[in-house]
């Protein structure tokens, strides 16, 4: 009884009730609420996408449950899939992650699956939580991005080849583009660098070919947008 209690609906016959909406709702906001919840551990967010991942499993349930037995159903969970292009920024694996898990717990309190959508968002939550702060995947080697200026007049083609050699594993040119009325270029490069390479060093012999100009290593940025 308690194992069908867990992992069974609580629409019979596949009818929607009033007091079945209303358990199905109040379990969506707050499961919801959880994963928003766990989200904030030790990661940057923005209040309208915490705010988006409390809401959204109760918006899918209601999706859901309305379309529930229609031939139309097909097409209606498709439009609730389509949501996790509501972003206006790309976002990064850990928000797509939540998104699906938000929306995958709507499809399963819509169906009345109230035990497994609350067991399923536990352990998902904990499970990321754990593999993003265990180190996990982490690479050895941190990719960082290298602007360099360099005067008009000189041939850049190679230039840098042998310092890179000699103090990173991976270097590429990414961009190349012209500035101050076309006396300068500026590259970008996305390196790699040696264990225990001095970016000092590296830099320091760099500016000695660009003329002593201006020169940035810095991680590579991830734009965030506030509006979702």
């Amino acid at each position: 009884m308690t194992t069908d209690m867990i992992f069974g609906t609580i629409m019979s016959g596949g009818e929607v009730t009033g007091a079945s909406f209303l358990i199905a709702m109040l379990c969506s906001l707050a499961i919801g609420i959880f994963i928003a919840f766990m989200y904030t551990i030790k990661n940057n967010y923005s209040k309208s996408y915490i705010v988006t991942l409390a809401l959204l499993p109760a918006i899918v349930q209601v999706v859901i449950m309305l379309v529930n037995g229609n031939i139309g159903a097909g097409v209606a969970v498709a439009g609730a899939f389509s949501l996790v292009r509501f972003r206006s920024a790309p976002g990064t694996g850990k928000e797509i992650t939540s998104i699906f898990l938000a929306m995958a717990v709507g499809l399963a309190t819509g169906m009345g699956y109230i035990g497994i959508a609350a067991m399923f968002a536990v352990i998902i939550t904990l499970a990321n939580l754990i593999l993003s702060n265990c180190g996990f995947g982490d690479s050895l080697a941190e990719e960082k991005t290298l602007k360099i200026a360099v005067p008009e007049s000189l041939d850049f083609e190679g230039i840098f080849d042998d310092i890179f050699e000699r103090y990173t594993t991976k270097a590429e040119l990414e961009e190349v583009k012209t500035s101050g009325m076309g006396s300068l270029y500026k590259l970008t490069y996305k390196v790699v660098l040696r264990q225990k390479a001095s970016t000092k060093a590296m830099i320091d012999e760099m500016r000695q070919r660009n003329g002593n100009l201006e020169i940035s290593c810095s991680r590579p940025v991830t734009v965030k947008s506030e509006e979702l």
